[in-house]
């Protein structure tokens, strides 16, 4: 059972956030913690930014020259992770989302900011529990089902839309 969930979540200053956001995130992250029976303490990082930061990320550790909507670092494999010896809690990894991208894509899909940023928080947060979508098959289709699963607990199904202001 998932203990204590800490999401340390910082933004650069290029980019603005939506009153609202950092909550999200933070349900999202213990959301999928809850759905996959983590045991323990979990600690994930969650860093806002703007393209050209993506990009220089994406490039660097993917060597893809591109900006992207999401990138996610993990820190463990198998189900092993490093422990943060002062809290005891199994560090996941960084995620690293683009607010540009990401405004981009949910206006593309029809649907919120939240939504969005919500999905890519999810789908990111799988990434660093070892799910991968890359060969497509199963494993995709696996994990389109547990962001699904969450994110309508969570109420933002797809195609759902509200209204936030921005901070």
């Amino acid at each position: 059972m998932t203990e204590k969930v800490t999401v340390v979540i910082s933004k650069d200053k290029t980019v603005k956030l939506p009153t609202g956001i950092r909550m999200l995130v933070r349900r999202c992250c213990t959301a999928v913690l809850q759905l996959e029976n983590f045991e323990g303490s979990a600690e994930v990082s969650v860093t806002f930014t703007d393209d050209e930061r993506i990009r220089e990320l994406n490039r660097q550790y993917r060597h893809i020259d591109a900006s992207t909507d999401v990138l996610s670092f993990p820190l463990g494999e198998g189900g092993q992770y490093d422990v943060n010896l002062d809290t005891g809690a199994k560090q996941l990894g960084d995620i690293v989302i683009s607010v540009p991208h990401a405004e981009i894509q949910a206006e593309e899909y029809g649907h919120s900011l939240s939504r969005e940023i919500g999905f890519l928080t999810v789908h990111s947060m799988l990434h660093l529990l070892g799910y991968d979508h890359v060969n497509g098959g199963l494993e995709e289709v696996r994990m389109r089902e547990k962001e699904e699963t969450v994110l309508t607990e969570l109420g933002l199904k797809r195609n759902d839309s509200y209204y936030m202001e921005q901070e």
